[in-house]
């Protein structure tokens, strides 16, 4: 097979390993298993005021319509959910990495409502990014009825996901990805988040001959993202040191199809070192796991934390099937697909 052409992520270039420090354990409250998170850790309940707040931005929004991608968090002053927001940023970028709030009132609004409440909240972590070459701002997530191949990506199908990070197979990926819960799956679609900062200590302390492995470059399918005549494939490590500060990019599945389209095999212990990164990831004690309900918000550092959810079953009512709004949030670099 004749290999495809390869881009080095030039997000990484001149950066990888300069600022590792050498030996250690990562420490911080991104260090963290299942069992040392609180139930209320990273969640955040919308108050009464949060609520009134909203009622007011609809009200807001009925008297004065506007695309939605014109709505901006300054429309109403909006202390209390200025305040909640600040909080879950607080927690995503000096907490655990993660932020859930619970909840916005689905059933009381229509849906153009309710998703205009879910853009403009996120606007206050940061700012929404396109998703998609063509410059898709806001996704949704609902099963298309096709597997998760070259050119589809799995949060289309209802097939189970492995841990992963958005966009890890492009250039510039979000720093936060928010996902609302408009509908939930009938059955399954359990939700999981893991710190890799906690995977990549216990990856130091069995295998760290295979952790190095992890820090040179594997190759990456971009699933047709890019413009006509553009690399099909991506080179890049899984780990590396950006800037002082560790970044993790990953998606097995599209390091599996890069290496196949650009006929360079996966060298066996690239290969191990994914396996064994695999492996410890899937262990229970590494995962925060929760079932998304109606109305709740899931929002995650995308370059600190991982994120899955189980294979699931859809009601056969087509409103009742799962559905949920993604956005990509990223304050740094240009709004479109590659930054």
């Amino acid at each position: 097979m004749a290999q495809a052409a390869i881009l080095e992520d030039a997000y990484t270039q001149g950066s990888r390993q300069a600022n590792r420090p050498a030996g250690g354990f990562l420490e911080g409250p991104i260090v963290w298993e299942r069992a040392s998170l609180g139930d209320d850790d990273g969640v955040f309940r919308l108050d009464g005021q949060c609520l009134q707040e909203l009622d007011e931005l609809a009200a807001l929004m009925r008297a004065n319509p506007l695309p939605m991608l014109l709505r901006e968090a300054g429309d109403l002053p909006m202390p209390a959910c200025r305040q909640l927001m600040a909080g879950a940023k607080h927690s995503l970028a000096q907490g655990p990495g993660f932020a859930i709030l619970d909840r916005l009132p689905v059933g009381q609004y229509d849906a153009d409502t309710i998703a205009a409440m879910f853009w403009v909240l996120s606007q206050l972590v940061a700012r929404p990014v396109a998703q998609s070459w063509d410059g898709k701002m806001i996704y949704d997530v609902r099963d298309k009825g096709m597997a998760p191949g070259n050119g589809v990506r799995p949060d289309v199908t209802n097939a189970e996901q492995n841990f992963h990070t958005d966009n890890s197979y492009n250039l510039y990926p979000p720093d936060y990805v928010a996902l609302f819960c408009l509908q939930p799956a009938k059955s399954g679609g359990i939700s999981s988040i893991v710190s890799f900062y906690s995977i990549h200590n216990e990856m130091q302390r069995r295998h760290p001959e295979l952790l190095e492995r992890l820090y040179q470059p594997y190759l990456f399918d971009r699933q047709r993202e890019h413009a006509p005549g553009d690399a099909p494939v991506l080179s890049h490590p899984l780990f590396q040191y950006v800037d002082g500060r560790l970044v993790c990019r990953l998606s097995r599945l599209q390091v599996i199809n890069g290496h196949k389209l650009a006929g360079v095999p996966l060298d066996r212990e690239g290969e191990e070192a994914l396996e064994c990164l695999e492996a410890i990831m899937k262990e229970p004690r590494w995962n925060k796991e929760f079932f998304f309900e109606a109305g709740q918000v899931q929002i995650l550092d995308n370059t600190r934390c991982g994120h899955r959810r189980t294979g699931f079953v859809d009601h056969p009512e087509p409103q009742r099937r799962r559905h949920l709004l993604r956005l990509w949030l990223r304050d740094a670099g240009r709004r479109f697909y590659n930054g």
